[in-house]
C-alpha cells in the first residue's frame, strides 16, 4: 500500500505554542473534561482519557485544533471558527468538527518519515466505512500514538463478544 507524504506545514514551536493555547483554554473552561463536554454532546457515562493539540489534514490545508480521546469517541475541534459560504450565499463562521465512534474505527496507522520525522510524522485513522482523518503536528508523536492505540484496543477488547 502506497502512502504519501504530508506536511504539517507547522514547526515544533507552532505545536508547543498550540499546547500552551490549549491548556490556558482548558484551565478558563473548567478544566480538559468541562471543555469536551461543552464542545461534544456526550454520554453520561463517557469519560475523556486525553487531549492533544495537533493539526487535522484537510483539502484546504491544516487546521490547527485539539484531539480528544474519549471511552466512546475520538473527537477534533478545531481552535477557531472557519468560514464557509452557506447555501443562502452568506459567509458563515464554525469551527470544524469531528467526531468518529471508537466502533467505527478500523484502522490506526502511525506514520513516520525517516527523512524528516519532525514535520512528517502523522496518525491517519480508517473509518469502517472507508473514510480517513490525517491527524499531524504533535508535540509528542509518539505519545498521541501509544494512547490513540491503546484507546482504540482497550474499546475493542471490553465490546467483544465473549466466546461461549
Amino acid at each position: 500500500m502506497m502512502k504519501t507524504t504530508v506536511r504539517s506545514g507547522s514547526s515544533v514551536s507552532d505545536a508547543a505554542w498550540g499546547k500552551v493555547n490549549l491548556t490556558a483554554k482548558a484551565i478558563t473552561k473548567g478544566g480538559f473534561d468541562s471543555l469536551f463536554k461543552k464542545i461534544f454532546a456526550t454520554d453520561p457515562n463517557e469519560k475523556l482519557k486525553k487531549a492533544f493539540a495537533c493539526y487535522l489534514s484537510t483539502t484546504t490545508g491544516p487546521v490547527a485544533g485539539t484531539l480528544y480521546l474519549s471511552t466512546a469517541r475520538v473527537a477534533f475541534c478545531s481552535d477557531r471558527p472557519l468560514s464557509f459560504v452557506a447555501p443562502s450565499g452568506q459567509e458563515t463562521w464554525t469551527y470544524y468538527k469531528v467526531m468518529i465512534p471508537l466502533s467505527d474505527i478500523a484502522t490506526v496507522y502511525p506514520v513516520v518519515m525517516k527523512e524528516n520525522p519532525a514535520s512528517e510524522s502523522y496518525i491517519e485513522v480508517v473509518t469502517v466505512d472507508g473514510h480517513d482523518f490525517w491527524f499531524m503536528g504533535f508535540v509528542k508523536f509518539e505519545k498521541a500514538s501509544l494512547e490513540l492505540l491503546n484507546n482504540v484496543l482497550d474499546f475493542n477488547a471490553t465490546t467483544e463478544p465473549v466466546a461461549a
